[in-house]
């Protein structure tokens, strides 16, 4: 058995193709969906993730504005900006990119930026809506894996969907995604993690299985049982002398092993990555909506 090969950058293409005629109807209303940026620091990564989300909104003809603070930056300093962008009327969603230095809070800091402007989808009064069922901006990683099953023609009613890893950002709400009575829910849900004793023997009875360990390639062949769907969430660079930079990126699975059993799998990159940034575009666009709607 070959793995379908679940390609993300396809799909992340359809769903902002998708977005266009709420685009052209919000534009036509007068309002371009916008989108504020926070980075704080250098991180190379960081950087790099920033960068593809802006290319992404121009790309779209949208409006996005990064603002790049210092690694050094106050506790202080980084709440009075998010306030200002929180009464900025050309923003309809605010992201500060994670993680933040060291030295900073980054619980106040999701939590100062107003949940009406909440692009990321993770400030608890959406955290809350979410596990209610309550239309609001969605987590953009689980989210993002929901879309990747539907685009696929993945159903996970009835399925047992094992999630390695319980990350606030991840685990935690796609796990409560997938065990909702909704459309891509309705699965049995088992959330395991690096200090589970016997994780090889939950991920083998997986029928789904999304890893979000940060661990490179640490799931092989032996985790996982023939026939299942894997969303690898992993993004890990990891040191490669033969690569033109001397490094690669690999996922939490090890692709050229777990590709010969599963029925489908995510290719990092070019899986889920992509799928972050576009719903990313989505909620933005849905905080737009809303402002237009209390006009």
């Amino acid at each position: 058995m070959t793995a379908q090969l679940i390609n993300g950058i396809e799909i992340a293409k359809k769903v902002k193709n998708d977005l266009i005629p709420r685009i052209e109807r919000l534009k036509r209303n007068g309002l371009i969906p916008g989108l504020a940026v926070v980075l704080i620091g250098d991180n190379p990564a960081s950087q790099s993730y920033v960068g593809m989300k802006t290319r992404t909104f121009e790309n779209m003809q949208l409006f996005s504005e990064t603002l790049h603070l210092p690694a050094d930056t106050t506790q202080a300093t980084v709440l009075e900006l998010i306030d200002k962008l929180n009464q900025d009327a050309r923003f309809h969603g605010i992201l500060v990119q994670l993680p933040v230095p060291a030295h900073l809070d980054s619980n106040a800091i999701i939590q100062a930026i107003a949940d009406h402007k909440d692009a990321d989808g993770i400030h608890p009064t959406n955290l809350g809506k979410m596990v209610l069922g309550v239309e609001c901006p969605l987590p953009c990683t689980p989210n993002g894996i929901l879309m990747l099953l539907k685009y696929s023609g993945i159903d996970p009613a009835g399925k047992h969907v094992v999630v390695a890893g319980r990350s606030n950002i991840v685990g935690k709400p796609v796990a409560n995604l997938l065990m909702q009575k909704r459309p891509l829910g309705n699965a049995t849900v088992t959330v395991c993690h690096t200090r589970t004793k016997n994780l090889r023997e939950i991920t083998r009875q997986a029928d789904i299985l999304i890893t979000a360990l940060g661990q490179p390639e640490f799931i092989d062949r032996s985790y996982v049982k023939p026939g299942v769907v894997v969303i690898d969430v992993g993004s890990n660079r990891i040191d490669d002398p033969a690569a033109p930079k001397g490094y690669r990126w690999v996922g939490d699975v090890k692709f050229g092993e777990v590709f010969e059993v599963a029925a489908a799998i995510t290719p990092v990159p070019g899986g889920v990555g992509p799928m972050t940034i576009a719903m990313l575009v989505s909620n933005t666009v849905f905080l737009a909506e809303q402002a237009l709607n209390k006009k």
